[in-house]
């Protein structure tokens, strides 16, 4: 393992190189876009486990801290959805300098839209997307990230008591939030807000596709709306495998929490 800073175009970027273990040429390359805000943190123990299985298997595996998160360089009010694009594929840049095979980019949450959304601009460049519990509409994602500052606020009464629609309001006039911790800028709420998967089915070319999620009961299936694009990229083409496996949503508790099922999941379809 290799603990490093790459050069980013805002400033530097926390990363950590999981090399493939010396027995195995790496045949593949995969860099890891980590999910919005707490969850990525929350995520980290499941990300840096899966990253060594991965080496383990074969598999180059950079985790990368965009702009503004973890501990690179900025302040999470200065990030921008574009900034964070140009991280990713800077990773993936330097990662291809280093593999024997291609690169292709890992996803989690909000990260796995990001992952689509920089695949998406240059399907030609990636090899293949792997997506964990892919967000599917970021005007939603960003509904439930203003409603963790409602949710701090429960016990207050009276007609100053926020919704979601005024703070929506205020982002708009251009105000940036305090939201768990977070100052959130209007423009990367704004950016977010516009992102829909659907959107990228047409724009994948026929990208490789693992799609797994985790469900509370063992024999799941997708979530619906997952089923829907799940469906549209199969008619596109693309060699996809999507599942779901029993776990528990690890980036939204509170303690630190694995999801076992998840993690040999991908072992197999990497193996």
């Amino acid at each position: 393992m290799e603990v490093f800073f790459l050069e980013g175009s805002q400033g530097r970027l926390f990363s950590i190189y999981h090399p493939a273990v010396r027995a195995r040429r790496p045949r593949l390359g995969l860099v890891y876009a980590p999910p919005f805000a707490e969850e990525m943190n929350r995520a980290r123990r499941m990300a840096a486990l899966q990253a060594r299985r991965l080496a383990e298997l074969g598999v180059d595996v950079l985790l990368l801290d965009p702009f503004g998160t973890g501990d690179s360089a900025g302040d999470f009010g200065d990030a921008r959805w574009e900034t964070w694009s140009d991280d990713i594929a800077r990773a993936v840049a330097w990662l291809s300098e280093r593999t024997d095979g291609q690169v292709g980019l890992w996803g989690l949450r909000l990260g796995a839209l990001l992952a689509a959304d920089v695949a998406a601009a240059d399907p030609d460049r990636i090899a293949c997307l792997v997506l964990w519990q892919p967000v599917l509409s970021g005007d939603r994602h960003l509904t439930q990230f203003l409603r963790l500052r409602l949710a701090a606020a429960m016990d207050k009464e009276g007609p100053d008591r926020e919704t979601t629609k005024e703070l929506r309001e205020r982002l708009s006039r251009g105000e940036t939030l305090e939201i768990a911790g977070y100052r959130l800028a209007p423009a990367l709420a704004d950016s977010i807000a516009s992102l829909q998967f659907q959107s990228h089915v047409h724009r994948l070319g026929r990208l490789p596709i693992i799609w797994l999620e985790v469900a509370s009961e063992e024999g799941a299936a997708l979530a619906d709306a997952s089923q829907g694009i799940v469906s549209a990229l199969e008619r596109q083409g693309h060699r996809l495998t999507a599942k779901a496996v029993s776990g528990e949503a690890f980036w939204a508790a509170q303690e630190i929490t694995l999801a076992p099922y998840l993690l040999q999941a991908t072992d197999d379809l990497f193996r």
